[in-house]
């Protein structure tokens, strides 16, 4: 994969692709972040650079690969004998077998590559012997090769293998990135991605996993219950719009589904409207896509109100946490916006 379809993430993407074209790429990098970013994709896009047969520049990258050439149509197979990606096995760790044979295989010449690059996936799944096997290589990487540690949780990583590769701090990617992602690479209809991105927290991985609840029958229903709680003073009239929260679902844990993800969309539209109160750039909205709703909202939610109402929302995701009933839930918190 070239630079140039990387989602986000662009500061780093630019700085890996000056430090490939002006051959100042460290032997050894550690690439931080939250799970389900793209930062295999980034270290996988390093490997197509540095071995690219056509590379090219533009856009900003000083080199980027073609994504065409027949090195850079193997790597994208995961078929290419000099970049080689280790990643946890059934057991979920990485054990030292595998390791001690990359270690020998990074000592020798790239087989038709520029330099070998070896890409460890989910590093922290390393096993201690592993790491320790891995040690003098880092120290002393042979010159031809270069290691791509990857991973989520990096302080699991023994601190001998963490000073001797520079940190690469990757952050959450932004909603609209993140439906991007899923339009792009998963086939998701626009509207399925933009209600699926708000809930993902930056992370396409988490998206693609939290399936279990309509994402845009959510979106709706908070919308409705936040409009109805703005113009509704009676409270009869808000608890007959508790229902709409955890919607029409045959079983109690789909109803709970259900409601959890209304929470969480109302708890980022809740966000948005505080900052809307507070005159901040539109461009951090979460739900940009639904600025017209939240203009219509934002006289009703002032940031004093948005803010009262956010922690209600907390407060109810956490008693649903705790295993409470899911309408006693919905009809306290309608109470409460």
């Amino acid at each position: 994969m070239p630079f140039k379809e990387i989602v986000g993430h662009g500061r780093l993407v630019t700085l890996l692709s000056q430090a490939v074209a002006r051959a100042t790429l460290p032997p050894a990098l550690l690439l931080a972040g939250p799970a389900g970013i793209g930062k295999r994709r980034v270290a996988l896009a390093v490997a197509a650079s540095v071995n690219c047969l056509k590379p090219r520049s533009g856009d900003g990258l000083e080199r980027d690969a073609c994504g065409t050439c027949a090195a850079c149509q193997r790597i994208g197979r995961g078929v290419h004998p000099d970049v080689i990606v280790l990643e946890p096995g059934d057991s979920g760790s990485i054990k030292i077998e595998p390791v001690r044979d990359i270690v020998s295989r990074a000592g020798y010449r790239p087989f038709e590559g520029r330099r070998r690059v070896v890409i460890i996936d989910e590093a922290d799944a390393l096993s201690e012997e592993a790491q320790n096997a891995l040690l003098k290589t880092l120290e002393e990487p042979p010159s031809a090769s270069i290691f791509l540690l990857v991973s989520s949780m990096p302080d699991s990583l023994l601190a001998t293998v963490r000073s001797r590769c520079p940190r690469l701090r990757f952050g959450p990617l932004s909603p609209s990135d993140v439906a991007a992602v899923l339009v792009r690479d998963h086939r998701y209809a626009e509207a399925d991605a933009r209600a699926a991105a708000v809930d993902a927290e930056g992370s396409v991985g988490r998206a693609l996993a939290d399936q279990s609840a309509d994402l845009v029958e959510a979106r709706a229903a908070a919308t409705r219950v936040l409009r109805d709680a703005a113009r509704m003073g009676d409270p009869i009239g808000r608890l007959g719009s508790a229902q709409a929260l955890s919607g029409k679902k045959d079983k109690p844990a789909a109803e709970r589904d259900q409601l959890t993800a209304c929470l969480r969309v109302m708890a980022s539209m809740l966000r948005d409207l505080g900052l809307l109160a507070s005159r901040v750039d539109a461009s951090a909205l979460a739900n940009a896509d639904l600025r017209a709703d939240l203009d219509a909202l934002s006289g009703s939610y002032d940031a004093d109100r948005s803010v009262r109402a956010y922690a209600a929302v907390d407060r109810a995701l956490a008693a649903l946490e705790r295993n409470a009933n899911a309408k006693v839930v919905a009809d306290w918190l309608v109470l409460q916006l």
